[in-house]
């Protein structure tokens, strides 16, 4: 169980990271006049890195299968922003 805790809390940094950047990125291009992310791509990164690294808490601190379930949520919605706002 620790492995997949330690991978979900890896996905979960990922994906906060990714957010920096997707926010900075539209930051940047805004000032200086270059296309970038849109407002809806933003959202859907700000919210997602706040349901994974909820997640990713709720999984830390419990045991069991509610630990695996706070885990396999970091998992979908880390997946289904991958799939959503880069590969389509």
């Amino acid at each position: 169980m620790k492995v997949l805790r330690g991978t979900s809390g890896v996905v979960a940094a990922g994906t906060f990271v990714l957010t920096l950047v997707v926010v900075a990125t539209a930051f940047i291009g805004a000032r200086r006049g270059f296309p970038g992310p849109g407002g809806e791509s933003v959202a859907w990164h700000v919210g997602t890195s706040i349901v994974v690294i909820s997640a990713q808490v709720f999984a830390d601190r419990r045991r069991g299968l509610a630990a695996f379930s706070g885990s396999m949520v970091v998992f979908v919605a880390s997946g289904l922003l991958l799939w959503t706002q880069w590969w389509s």
